[in-house]
């Protein structure tokens, strides 16, 4: 018997998907008894007037047969003589495009379905090129519906043409290209004879004597840690998947990113102690002495995956939430999780042409290229190196969605050239020197909730009691340090970050630093803690209500956002996002400046001491 084979099905809406591993299951009678009946019981209400509905063996939700379409991946297990596998059947629709990129990250090979009727749509294209983005090498692309076109041999190579036209771009190590018919049963488990010049085999015969390994490195061996196992303090193991190659006891393995070496003394497979294991066995790992090594590091032999903190990343953006540089993200990879900023987006892909498109924003579905920078060092290597060390999430911070899956392309080495100075007068000298502890009062609310009265009353109170500060105010900063910056989406990120990591080199030098900005969104809030550290981090809440700040319009910015003379304007045009456990909540329609002030005080006493 070969290997199990896992494969997925996909391509546009409609082209026959769930038709067509349901009849190939129902002709290789490879179901259950009591599955048939209730197939041809269930078929009795379907779509077909009564004929078998070999769909409904694998759109098993509700919607899905109200509907007529999968809307999730469904994964099938079955064996024939030959071989066993394990099917995802993945949805056509372009709204659920990202279940379809989850079907393909498990899969070994794609069937491809194309509609004869339509021949090769959108939907098509970009689900070949999501299936070889996520490193599939091996293509069926079954013509369907033949029935529907008289089994025309001119239509069915016409169509062939144009799907080679469309492969010539990619890599890849074997393409099928096939007619069949779904629901008639042609060239699915048997040859038909309604396609006499179709010369080649039914597709579960190309499915059961394709060879789809690969040509691992035998000696290159990456394990990516998950756990540290420690039951007592005699033993300490590491424990993970082994990604490739092999281990033998008495290697010398090298551990990252501490690059520290040590030889391996015991490895426990499955409960037991074993000499050897290799590539898809999870294992324990012991070595000879202690070593700095965490989940999220990598155990390697014989290779040398990249250590840094910058790459470049093909992503398949999945959320609704458009993506723009300079958004904070958790990267998931291997491992490893951890905070990650991506920094520009060089270019979106067509999925028609392929052709590169400047963009400065990413919306659903699209695939774009961009550089992503890590808060950390991490381990990784190019996607077509090593899958598990070169593939990817992101996951928004806030919402906890998985907003992109992707590829590594290559390293930006100029993280490389990089070593962070190390300075003898250091931040706990200047504090000291000071007699204070740096901090940062980070003040948001609307325009015109009264940020900068209560930020420069409180500064002339700290002031007055012996301390150091320097306050940094919306509009000061955007007339001198970001002047060059916008009111976009992305500029406005751009703003706070630029303003966090000055705060922080504030607080370096000593200072309590008291900011003043809008700062509308929850993420680039939670940005600014992350870089200036959460333990010097004070968030303020200005809460005056919308109606308030409006009456006020001390500078006449709403009556011209009212207008439209202004575009981008927090509270009317865009949206302002209120923090949902500030600090300090302060609201200036019912309270003094110096109520504020005192309330502010108590807390930085009660976080930072007198």
């Amino acid at each position: 018997m070969n290997s199990l084979l896992k494969f997925i099905t996909c391509g546009s809406v409609d082209d026959g998907k769930s038709t067509l591993i349901g009849h190939m299951l129902y002709d290789a009678k490879l179901l259950f008894a009591d599955q048939e009946q209730a197939l041809e019981l269930d078929s009795q209400m379907g779509s077909r007037g009564g004929a078998i509905d070999y769909s409904l063996l694998l759109d098993g939700l509700m919607a899905e047969r109200e509907q007529g379409i999968t809307i999730d991946v469904a994964y099938r297990y079955f064996t024939t003589e030959k071989r066993s596998f394990i099917v995802a059947d993945t949805p056509g629709h372009e709204e659920y495009t990202r279940n379809m990129a989850v079907g393909a990250s498990f899969a070994d090979l794609a069937i491809i379905l194309v509609d004869a009727t339509h021949g090769v749509l959108v939907q098509t294209r970009r689900h070949t090129r999501i299936c070889s983005m996520m490193g599939i090498q091996h293509f069926i692309f079954a013509v369907n519906k033949m029935d529907l076109i008289d089994f025309d041999e001119n239509r069915f190579d016409k169509i062939a043409r144009d799907i080679r036209q469309m492969m010539s771009e990619y890599d890849f190590a074997s393409m099928k290209i096939l007619p069949v018919s779904a629901t008639e049963g042609d060239n699915i488990t048997l040859k038909s004879d309604r396609m006499p010049w179709y010369r080649g085999t039914s597709l579960l015969t190309y499915l059961e004597n394709i060879n789809v390994a690969t040509e691992e490195d035998d000696y290159a061996f990456t394990m990516p840690v998950q756990r540290v196992c420690r039951p007592d303090r005699t033993f300490r193991g590491f424990q993970g998947q082994i990604e490739t190659g092999a281990i033998r006891i008495g290697d010398e393995i090298t551990t990252l990113p501490s690059n520290e070496k040590a030889v391996v003394s015991r490895i426990i497979d499955a409960g037991r102690d074993v000499e050897a294991s290799d590539r898809g066995h999870a294992v324990t790992i012991s070595l000879d002495r202690e070593v700095d090594v965490s989940r999220g590091c990598v155990l390697v032999k014989d290779t040398a995956p990249y250590v840094g903190t910058l790459f470049t990343a093909k992503l398949l953006w999945m959320d609704d939430t458009p993506l723009v540089a300079g958004k904070n993200y958790y990267l998931k990879l291997g491992t490893k999780m951890i905070p990650a900023v991506v920094m520009n987006i060089s270019h979106k892909i067509d999925v028609n042409t392929g052709n590169e498109i400047p963009a400065d924003t990413t919306y659903k579905n699209e695939i774009v290229q961009c550089d992503i920078s890590v808060s950390d060092k991490i381990v990784y290597e190019k996607f077509k190196n090593n899958q598990a060390l070169g593939s990817l999430i992101l996951i928004d911070r806030v919402t906890n969605m998985t907003s992109a899956c992707g590829v590594v392309l290559h390293s930006l080495r100029r993280s490389d050239n990089l070593t962070w100075q190390k300075l003898d007068v250091t931040r706990e000298f200047r504090a000291n020197q000071k007699g204070q502890t740096p901090a940062t009062i980070w003040m948001t609310g609307l325009s015109g909730s009264g940020k900068s009265t209560v930020a420069n009353a409180l500064e002339k109170r700290l002031v007055s009691l012996g301390k150091h500060t320097m306050m940094l105010d919306g509009d000061n900063i955007r007339m001198g340090l970001n002047k060059n910056l916008g009111f976009k989406e992305a500029d406005r990120i751009e703003n706070i970050r630029r303003i966090s990591e000055v705060s922080k080199l504030m607080n370096d030098a000593g200072l309590i630093t008291i900011t003043s900005f809008i700062s509308p969104y929850q993420r680039d809030r939670r940005t600014a803690r992350d870089i200036i550290g959460n333990e010097s981090f004070l968030e303020v809440y200005i809460s005056t209500p919308l109606e308030e700040c409006e009456r006020r319009d001390i500078k006449g910015l709403y009556r011209k956002a009212r207008a439209g003379q202004i575009p981008n304007f927090t509270g009317i045009s865009s949206p302002y996002e209120a923090p949902e456990h500030a600090d300090v909540t302060v609201d200036t329609t019912n309270m003094s400046v110096d109520e504020c002030v005192d309330k502010i005080i108590e807390a930085l006493e009660a976080r930072f001491g007198k």
